[in-house]
Order: C-alpha cells, then structure tokens, then sequence
C-alpha cells in the first residue's frame, strides 16, 4: 500500500542558514506477536533528527510486505488508522532528508522490489561515492526493465536494484555478493518477507546499533531509538558486518575487514545528546568538549549561554571549566523550521528571530559567552550576535565546540559547497569581524577527538581536515548525474 502526496510540501520558515543536516534515519524489527509498525513509528520518532523530508514503514506479514510512506515529517505522515493496515512481525523503517537524488515522494524510502525470491524492502542511511559505476554495472545486467531498471533517483534505489538483479540462491548471497561493490558510507536495513538484514560499511562511517526486545529484535541508526522502544542495547553493527534476524536469532557474516572511520560530526551535532556512539554518550562528549574549549579559549565574561540545543552540553561544559555562570539567555521556538505555510517576505525578514528570541533581562549589561556547535556560513552567528547587542549586551565572545568546517561531506552530511563555507575562504580572525564579534575561538582537532575518548586513526574528520578515508571521484556530480539518466531503463 502506498499514497501519492498531495501537494502540500514543506517549507523552511527560518530566513537564516540551514546548517548541516545528516541524510537519514534507519529503524528494523522482528518481533513476532508485536505491533511492529507501531515500534517502527516511535523508533523513526526517536531518529526524526536525522531527516525530516519524508518517512516510511514497510511490513511483512510472512505473505506480502505492505509499504507506506509520504513526504513530511513521521507525525504528518502517519495515522492511527495507517499503522493498523500495516500488519506483520517485521518491519523497517526510515526518515530522510536528501542528499544524493532529490526531495520527491518517489525518492521517500523504504524502497520495494519485486525479485526471484520474493519482496525486497530496504531503508539506507549514507552516500555512496561511486553511483556512477555502479549504475552502468546495472545497466549492463538488466534483462527486465520493468524488474530492474530504477524507479527512483537514490543511491538506495540503485543498491535495492542491484540486490535484486543477482542471481544468488536467496537475498542473502545476492546481498554478500553487492556489498563489496558499494563505495561510500552506508548503513542500511531491508527485509524479505521472513527476514530482517542489516549491513555497514567497513568504516563504519554512519551508525548502526541491535537491540534486544523481550520476544525479537530491532535494528537503529542510534541508541535512543532502542531506548525509546523498550529495547535493551546490545552492541553495534560492526564495520564490514551483514546481520540476518528471523526464527533462528541473529546471524552475522563479516563481508569485509574493519577499518574504522566513525563520523565525528556525530558527537559535534548530529546524533542525539541520550545517543551512545562506540561505547561514548554523545552529551558526556559535548560537555567534554566545552571543557577543554574553555581551557583552549578562556575569557573574562559575566555569562555562558549556549544556542539551542546543540551549543547546551558544551556551553554547560565551558562554564563548568571557566567557573563562569551559566544561564538560558535565548529562547527556541521548537516547532520553527517547517511548515505547511509559506511566510511572507515581512515574516522572513525577521530572520533569526522566528527561530530563537533574547532574554533581555538576562543580557542586557553582560559580558556574554555564546557557544555554539559550528560555524558553516556565517549567516545565523552574524544575526545571532547582531540581536544579542540590540538586547543590551556589552561584549559578545563566540565559542565553537568543534574546528573550523572547511571541507565539504560525501558521506552522508548536507554541508554547504566549499565555496559557501565560510572557514575555507577566511581564517578566525577575518570570520570574528565577518560576524561581528568581540572574540572567536574555536576548539582544536586535538581537544575535539580526546574528548570522543577514540583514537583519531579510527575517526573520519574530513569535514574539518580534508582527510578523505574514503576516495571521492575527482567529480562526484557525474556519478549522479548519470544515475539520473539511467532512468531511461525504467
């Protein structure tokens, strides 16, 4: 079962800067006798961070997989009523935002696929480097275009048709014999009718953890998923790892050595603050971080307030270190972002305010400590410490709990282009006059990975280094650009 949107398209209604966005979030579970699209709904609920386009559940109630999916958010997109039409003891699910093929409902996830040994559903969160090659391998064993050729414009549609195309004896040797062809960072979930797979990549580039229900199993991007579903965490999907969970438990094959390369972005800002990564809570992390940023960059202020709610567990940190009071001296209109209503021009012009307002009483006459997670453009910090002097502060120091991003992502992260970030074009002292500050500091590579507790060799930090573990096409567009066109087998 599927349904077509309606029209009624999302907006963003902040005028500011829209800063980095991961691509997706994953969820699976098999656990017969349970309400499976229910746990799937409030998994993708917990993963909403991660993508906010579109959401989907699929089911199998050992005869058929049911899909659906629409754009918008996990609470727009699902009813009552639609999770009870979607029966069955497995399920997968996902909640995106779009990074290789664009915001359409045809691109929503999990996608469906008809194949020899019967359904195939799958849900990935990441970015494959090489779609390109990947797409001409398919073109050059479809044999049924309406089988095999793609539907969508995905790097997730073009694994599902891959998948689907081997000639394997059953899903499991049709994925084992794909999965080393894959280049990029991937974590993903599928499922036949019987079955619930999950694989990673061997760097481990996005993550991917199991839990364990009372009666099954369930499969998530992060830890507060499982948390929120009741299941008890039990270790991560390791690098190079394919799983398969059905009536017989849970079986793994390494398909590939490990070479660890755990996305950093993870603890600076993406994953959730209740979510642990490698064994580390995120929020310990944060706090970790502004710490040794307030060791890095002291200051003489009244105050630390940080910008909600990224910037709080390392402003919390900083002011721990500094001895500094920390205090709430913005407000965060939680339910700005999106909307089903276009804002005028007059309301656009308000800009940051729509999003985040001053509490005078608290600034006015302060020296003040901003922190904040990163600077991507420069826009939101230059309003940001515009409206803090108007609200009567008398000094504005900004502090950034990660280094300076300066590369962009093809893993998974929707960075700016290199040419739009403004660290890869100025140094520290040109961006403080760029946003109007008083001083700007930011914490060292050094600082940043202790405070993840894991060895830098085992973290991906390209964003901030340039250090690509993975190799990226010189021009990584062509691969896309061919997937677009390698519609014409469909």
């Amino acid at each position: 079962m599927t349904r077509r949107p309606d029209g009624k398209l999302t907006h963003e209604l902040f005028a500011g800067e829209k800063g980095p966005q991961d691509e997706c979030g994953v969820f699976g579970v098999w656990a017969p006798g349970e309400e499976v699209a229910k746990l799937t709904f409030y998994g993708l609920y917990a993963l909403q961070h991660r993508g906010q386009e579109s959401a989907g559940i699929a089911t199998s109630d050992g005869t058929r997989i049911f899909v659906y999916k629409d754009m918008g958010l996990v609470s727009q997109v699902f009813t009552e009523a639609d999770l009870k039409t979607l029966t069955g003891n497995l399920a997968i699910g996902h909640c995106r935002y779009s990074t290789t093929g664009s915001s359409t409902w045809n691109n929503a996830q999990p996608t469906l696929r008809a194949t020899n040994h019967g359904t195939l559903a799958l849900a990935h969160n990441g970015n494959l480097t090489n779609t390109g090659d990947l797409a001409e391998q398919l073109s050059k064993i479809i044999t049924d275009k309406n089988d095999h050729g793609l539907h969508a414009t995905t790097d997730t549609e073009i694994m599902t048709a891959l998948i689907a195309a081997q000639e394997g004896k059953n899903f499991e040797s049709s994925a084992l014999a794909v999965l080393p062809t894959l280049k990029g960072a991937f974590s993903m979930v599928f499922m036949d009718e019987h079955t619930l797979y999950a694989a990673r990549d061997h760097h481990g580039v996005r993550p991917l953890v199991i839990g364990k229900l009372e009666h099954g199993w369930v499969v998530a991007s992060e830890s507060a998923a499982l948390d929120i579903v009741g299941a008890s965490y039990v270790r991560e999907v390791e690098p190079g790892e394919f799983i398969a969970i059905d009536q017989n438990g849970l079986r793994s094959h390494h398909w590939a050595t490990p070479d660890p390369k755990g996305c950093i972005f993870e603890y600076v800002y993406l994953a959730r603050p209740d979510t642990s990564i490698s064994g580390r809570n995120v929020h310990a992390t944060r706090v970790a971080v502004g710490e040794q940023l307030a060791k890095e960059h002291p200051v003489e202020a009244d105050l630390v307030i940080p910008v909600p709610e990224s910037g709080t567990p390392a402003a919390i940190g900083y002011a721990k270190a500094s001895g500094i009071p920390y205090g709430m001296g913005l407000v965060k209109n939680s339910y700005v972002g999106r909307t089903f209503i276009q804002p005028s021009q007059t309301i656009r012009q308000l800009g940051i305010r729509l999003k985040l307002n001053p509490l005078r009483e608290i600034i006015e006459g302060k020296r003040i400590i901003v922190v904040d997670d990163s600077i991507v453009r420069g826009n939101t910090q230059r309003a940001l410490v515009r409206m803090l002097r108007e609200a009567g502060a008398l000094e504005i120091h900004v502090r950034i709990s990660s280094p300076p991003v300066k590369w962009p992502c093809y893993y998974g992260i929707d960075f700016a282009s290199r040419a739009e970030l403004i660290a890869a074009g100025l140094e520290v002292e040109e961006i403080r006059r760029s946003i109007g500050a008083d001083s700007l500091g930011y914490v060292s590579m050094e600082g940043l990975i202790a405070a993840t507790t894991i060895a830098a060799e085992k973290l991906c930090t390209a964003c901030f280094s340039g250090q690509y573990p993975i190799q990226v096409p010189a021009d990584i567009s062509a691969g896309k650009h061919l997937l677009e066109t390698v519609n014409r087998y469909e």
